[in-house]
């Protein structure tokens, strides 16, 4: 049997944060994002915000300091608004979008399936870097963490999924991981879908991801959990209110510098 293969074919960059990326210090995190502008605009979404008041503020301060003169905010109330022609043209000759934090299901049901992924999709395997923090890195997998109890052992059923917006295949991403003490629910995660890759990733802590790669930027650490290989889980069988037992996982920890294949399932130190 062999693990499920990366989708391939898209040419650009995700930049997937775990939260509280530096404003104030070398922002090198944020440095990574505008690099890749070479036209000087970001599109800053705050979709997953119910009250985004002060966001665009913040990063057009950090933006003009690494050189983006152009920091504009697109947000939606409602479904109505994803499929509207004024939300759409905010996203014209843009190479890179950026999605602040929140709530990751608001993300997945305001603008899933309509014309304002459509878009940003199209802006990403054109090339362009979509970049999300917070409850806008959870979005970018198939399958999306949504909630689960943090800072104790996993207890089967203590965890909510949805389907994300599917930029990165085959993995479930969660964020704010080691200050919130998640590692026990990204495992819970990924017992019940073996198939699937856990990332978790610390605040001030990105992955950039090209290809079938990635590489680990920031102060933090990122951590992978693997459970291909597992050899027993009582996930399907045990009362929810029961501890899980899995036998077999594997873990990695990355930090800054660090690659990881995604097809292999393998670290590496440059």
């Amino acid at each position: 049997m062999t693990r499920a293969k990366q989708a391939s074919g898209k040419q650009g960059t995700l930049i997937i944060i775990g939260g509280h990326e530096d404003h104030d210090g070398d922002k090198i995190i944020l440095k990574e994002v505008a690099s890749r502008i070479r036209n000087g605009k970001l599109v800053l979404a705050t979709v997953a915000s119910h009250e985004p008041e002060g966001y665009l503020e913040k990063y057009q301060a950090s933006f003009a300091e690494l050189g983006i003169g152009e920091v504009t905010e697109l947000y939606v109330e409602d479904r109505v608004e994803a499929s509207d022609a004024g939300k759409l043209q905010a996203l014209d000759e843009v190479e890179a979008v950026f999605f602040s934090g929140g709530d990751q299901l608001r993300i997945t049901s305001q603008i899933g399936g309509t014309p304002i992924f459509d878009r940003v999709k199209a802006i990403y395997e054109a090339g362009g870097t979509i970049a999300g923090t917070s409850a806008g890195a959870s979005m970018m997998s198939d399958t999306m963490l949504v909630k689960g109890t943090s800072g104790a052992s996993f207890r089967i059923g203590d965890v909510r999924m949805a389907p994300g917006l599917g930029l990165l295949s085959n993995v479930i991403i969660d964020q704010h991981f080691a200050e919130r003490g998640r590692i026990g629910r990204l495992i819970g995660a990924v017992s019940q879908n073996p198939r699937e890759l856990g990332i978790g990733i610390d605040e001030d802590t990105a992955i950039v991801v090209e290809g079938e790669q990635f590489r680990v930027i920031g102060s933090g650490a990122v951590y992978l959990v693997d459970a291909y290989g597992a050899t027993h889980s009582d996930v399907a069988e045990a009362d929810s209110r029961t501890t899980l037992s899995i036998h077999d996982l594997t873990l990695h920890v990355l930090s800054t510098g660090d690659k990881f294949d995604l097809v292999t399932r393998r670290p590496h130190r440059p």
